[in-house]
């Protein structure tokens, strides 16, 4: 993880992450909600408090109505779909799994769409649409912190976030700005300071989210947080978004102050992130990141997942090598913005944040194959949910897992082991 990453990308590197990885399979555990269950959650909790964790933050998007793989800027930059498969045998199947109109996701016949607010309306409809898939519901978030309070001395405190799911660079930067205000608003709340840990666990685009914030929080001076900032300012007085250009000077000021979370420190898992931003470390605590993944190569590099045209076009509709949309939604996939001046911004950060562009840089990157991060730990899991369903709504091609209830106790445990082992 290098210091002072000034938001460079990260690489795709094919090589054995080494120490940094390990395998896991989900295993059958005992039930939700049953004794077994809360007294081993209990005894995470407790664990996780003697390492100093003071509060828990559920971060999630939702991909309803959403562009899944960031087709739209694929399509954009490959020739509006004018036939770019290069004679590659299976590439217009592949496109045509990945396109919102064509890959089975449907949108729902009403409701909300992006930029979606943070509000229990919104989660609530959300909870009712899509359930436990690709969302970290009140149930599950309600689980987890009932288990892992019980007789506490001194309980977690756990919540959820939910960020605006609007899948570019410029939706990512401006919730990057939004949740450092609520961390910081958190850490005043619970009067945190050092020796205390704020965890949070991000899915999906998410780890994004983080990604960037690690940037934005990086010690000493930066062109590129400098430039962003500006970038994002200019957007927000630009569209005459008063209570957007508040929350930037309230991050700006934060970021100026040097006193970030009072001291605590800030852990990060993800799960199912996209390798695309890099990290910097200098003010992060620990850093773990878990992929949905089945080693199905032949060549003995299990670390990889299994990128091989045509073959990818029959395994990828029940999810057979897991998660297809972290291995699939690399540098050059995004939405594509609503304004002119929305898509102004995100070239202005596009040149900070990404050094690829154009339809062919995007095939080399995911036929990389990389699931790992370049930075921190990673944890490849056969979450056990290619059930042969050929409805990717029951699985959001390998997406899905892991938020299940199901899988929380996996989760959790394997959070602590990695992270918080000595308590």
């Amino acid at each position: 993880m290098p210091a002072g990453n000034n938001f460079q990308h990260s690489v795709y590197a094919r090589s054995d992450p080494g120490e940094r990885l390990a395998y896991r399979e989900v295993t059958t555990s005992a039930a939700p909600d049953s004794l077994a269950w809360q007294d081993e959650m209990a005894r995470l909790g407790r664990k996780m408090a003697g390492a100093g964790v003071r509060a828990c933050l559920f971060l999630h998007g939702t991909y309803l109505g959403t562009d899944l793989f960031g087709m739209q800027r694929l399509d954009e930059v490959g020739g509006l779909k004018r036939g770019y498969s290069r004679g590659i045998a299976g590439l217009d199947a592949l496109l045509a799994l990945m396109r919102e109109e064509s890959n089975g996701l449907s949108k729902p016949p009403e409701g909300p769409t992006p930029p979606f607010n943070n509000d229990d309306k919104t989660k609530s409809w959300l909870d009712e649409q899509a359930g436990d898939a690709c969302n970290f519901t009140n149930a599950y978030v309600e689980a987890f912190s009932k288990a892992v309070n019980r007789n506490a001395s001194r309980p977690i405190d756990c919540r959820r976030w939910l960020w605006s799911s609007e899948h570019h660079h410029l939706g990512r930067a401006l919730d990057a700005c939004r949740l450092l205000n609520q961390l910081q608003a958190l850490s005043r709340e619970l009067n945190l300071d050092q020796g205390d840990r704020l965890l949070v666990q991000a899915h999906g685009q998410a780890g994004l989210v983080l990604a960037l914030l690690s940037n934005l929080l990086a010690l000493g001076e930066s062109s590129g947080r400098d430039r962003l900032l500006q970038i994002l300012t200019t957007y927000a007085k630009q569209t005459q978004a008063a209570e957007l250009t508040e929350q930037l000077g309230q991050a700006d000021s934060a970021l100026k102050a040097g006193n970030v979370l009072n001291g605590a420190l800030l852990d990060v898992v993800t799960f199912g992130m996209p390798i695309r931003y890099g990290w910097d470390p200098t003010r992060l605590g620990k850093l773990l990141h878990l992929v949905n993944h089945r080693p199905m190569r032949t060549d003995g590099k299990r670390w990889l997942a299994k990128m091989e045209l045509p073959q990818v076009t029959m395994e990828m509709p029940i999810a057979w090598g897991g998660d297809y949309v972290q291995q699939l939604a690399t540098a050059v996939t995004d939405a594509l913005p609503a304004t002119a001046e929305a898509k102004a911004a995100i070239k202005a950060i596009w040149e900070i944040v990404e050094p690829y562009d154009g339809f062919e840089r995007w095939l080399e990157c995911a036929r990389k194959s990389v699931r790992c991060a370049n930075d921190g730990r990673c944890l490849l899991v056969d979450y056990k949910d290619a059930t042969g369903s050929s409805n990717p709504r029951d699985h959001f091609y390998g997406h899905a897992a892991y938020t299940r209830l199901a899988n929380l106790l996996f989760n959790t445990t394997e959070i602590v082991q990695a992270l918080y082992p000595a308590h």
